[in-house]
Order: structure tokens, then C-alpha cells, then sequence
């Protein structure tokens, strides 16, 4: 994971793989990301086409699971259980950036009356460690936890930006640059000036790329050591006014709770 430093390569990188690298357990967590919204249970023939993994690999996996607590099953199908989130929650309470960030969310939703969310880049994807939502504008349910390609994303541009241009490189060539909607910018020649221009300016504004009718804008939040920690954005529907409209509204009080998360993280490192 990579959302201070920008040091770490991209995850799945092969050059990251040396001779303590446990491939049974990245086998394990395959099978655990192999559930989401959209496919909160599967078989065991299901888990086995998502991982590549045989059907005999992916029962033990399973049932190692379901002994452990972490998953339930009713003989043919596999679900996650609530004991799953002590997994994430161990991350989320060591970084104390939730925690820190959420006051500052509520009182920025309550300014500009639109979602606010925190994210930080985890290999090639953001994803929610901290929301304030408002009105629902996305067909899609956003919740911590929640993950989005970082190219496609207003907070995704931000991180991206914070990386070093080899990190980068990387990146570009890992990623599956695909579009999301008719918007979304895919091309890689023209994501790289996208991504330098947001670190040249500060911020980035994402019109509708990642879904039709969303318009998104995000600043960083650094740590006390000058680096990126994470991204923080808010989001509106295109219906509340242009991208210039957005920008001119949204940015200082976005700028305002970023930086009020900032002095709070530099309280907490005393």
C-alpha cells in the first residue's frame, strides 16, 4: 500500500515478489476480494473462475474461512460475514486518519451541501477510509471500504500526482485504462499531462468520468512530513452547475477542511 511515500510499486508488481513472498496467503485474500456488492455470494465454482484458482484450492480457502468466522455458507453458497471488517478496521484505527478527517467532513457537507468523502491510494485503485454523504447521485453505493480506479477519480488524480514519475510509469502500463463512461479519459499520453497539471495546480476536477451526471473535485491532505497522506473531495451532480461553477464554489471550502484535517494530523504526531 502506497498512500504516503510514493516509494512502493504498484500492487501485483512482480519486482515487490522475493523469497518471503507467502503465495498461499495472497491466494487467501484473492478468494476474500472475490466478494462485493455485486457479488455478495458465490460458489465455489464461482470463487474458483474468479481467482484462478482450482476447486479444490478454493474449498480449502473457503473452508478455512468459514472456520475461522469470517465466512458463512449454507452448503452451496459463500458469503462474507460481519467479522470480515476486523480486517479493515485494524488498518483504519492504526492510521487514525478517519477518525481525524471525519469531524472536518461534516462540518464541509453542512457548508456546501454536497457528499464528502477521504480516500488513499492502494495499488492501482482509491479507496474510502472515511464519508459524509449527502443526497445520492451515484448508481452506485459509496461507502468506507468503497474502490474506485485511480485514474477515473478527482481523489485518484490527486494521489497519482503525489507519486514519483517512475511510481508513475508504472502505473500507467499496470493499469487497465478502460472507459467508464464517454467521458472518461483513457488514452495515456493525455492522463500523464492530466496528472501533471493537477500537480502543478493543487487540485483536480473530474466532469463525469467516472459516472454520467458526476462531477468531482479533490485537493490532498498532507502528513506532518510534507507528504500526501490522502485526498479529500466533494462530489455534485453536474445538474448544480459547470465545471468552472464547481471549481469556483467548492474548491476553497475543500481547501479550508483539507487543511483543518492537516493541522489535526500535525496535533496527533506531538
Amino acid at each position: 500500500m502506497n498512500e504516503t511515500s510514493g516509494t512502493e510499486e504498484p500492487a501485483g508488481s512482480e519486482s515487490t515478489r522475493g523469497s518471503a513472498f507467502v503465495q498461499s496467503l495472497e491466494r487467501g485474500l484473492a478468494v476474500i476480494r472475490a466478494f462485493d456488492a455485486e457479488h455478495d455470494e458465490l460458489t465455489l465454482s464461482d470463487v474458483a473462475r474468479a481467482t484462478g484458482l482450482t476447486r479444490a484450492a478454493a474449498r480449502r480457502f473457503l473452508h478455512t474461512l468459514v472456520e475461522l468466522g469470517y465466512m458463512r455458507t449454507d452448503g452451496r453458497l459463500f458469503a462474507l460475514r460481519p467479522r470480515i471488517l476486523e480486517l479493515g478496521y485494524a488498518y483504519l484505527s492504526s492510521m487514525g486518519l478517519p477518525q481525524v478527517a471525519q469531524p472536518h467532513l461534516e462540518t464541509l457537507v453542512s457548508q456546501v451541501h454536497e457528499s464528502s468523502s477521504v480516500s488513499v491510494l492502494d495499488g492501482l485503485d482509491v479507496v474510502y477510509v472515511a464519508r459524509v454523504p449527502t443526497k445520492r447521485i451515484m448508481t452506485v453505493s459509496i461507502a468506507v471500504g468503497t474502490r474506485f480506479p485511480a485514474y477515473a477519480t478527482s481523489m485518484g488524480r490527486v494521489l497519482l500526482a503525489a507519486q514519483t514519475d517512475e511510481w508513475l510509469d508504472r502505473y500507467l502500463k499496470e493499469a487497465d485504462l478502460r472507459p467508464l463512461t464517454r467521458y472518461t479519459t483513457v488514452e495515456e499520453r493525455l492522463l500523464r499531462a492530466i496528472i501533471e497539471h493537477v500537480r502543478e495546480q493543487g487540485w483536480s476536477l473530474v466532469d463525469q468520468e467516472l459516472e454520467e451526471g458526476l462531477r468531482s473535485i479533490a485537493v490532498p491532505v498532507h502528513n506532518p512530513d510534507g507528504t500526501v497522506a490522502a485526498a479529500v473531495n466533494v462530489s455534485a451532480h453536474a445538474s448544480r452547475g459547470s465545471s468552472d461553477d464547481i471549481r469556483v464554489e467548492l474548491l476553497p471550502p475543500l481547501r479550508a477542511a483539507a487543511l483543518a484535517i492537516e493541522h489535526d494530523l500535525r496535533g496527533n504526531h506531538r
